[in-house]
């Protein structure tokens, strides 16, 4: 993997763990405000969770590249 490709998907996902994390409050209190039903609260943490799985994945095999040369 060369770098410019490991800072493009380090962008990526830095990208995504930002909007999960604002998509996670926006729709956090606007379901708290609605009174949506708290499956559906779950079902958007699970949603905003595997965004984020997604991202730490990527960041680590981007950190054993580098590590490794």
């Amino acid at each position: 993997m060369t770098p410019a490709e490991q800072s493009k998907q380090a962008r990526q996902a830095a990208i995504v763990i930002v909007a999960a994390f604002l998509l996670w409050m926006l729709a956090s209190a606007v379901g708290g405000l609605l009174g949506v039903p708290v499956r559906y609260a779950f079902l958007i943490d699970l949603a905003c969770l595997g965004a984020l799985a997604w991202a730490m994945i990527v960041l680590f095999r981007i950190w054993l590249a580098r590590r490794d040369g």
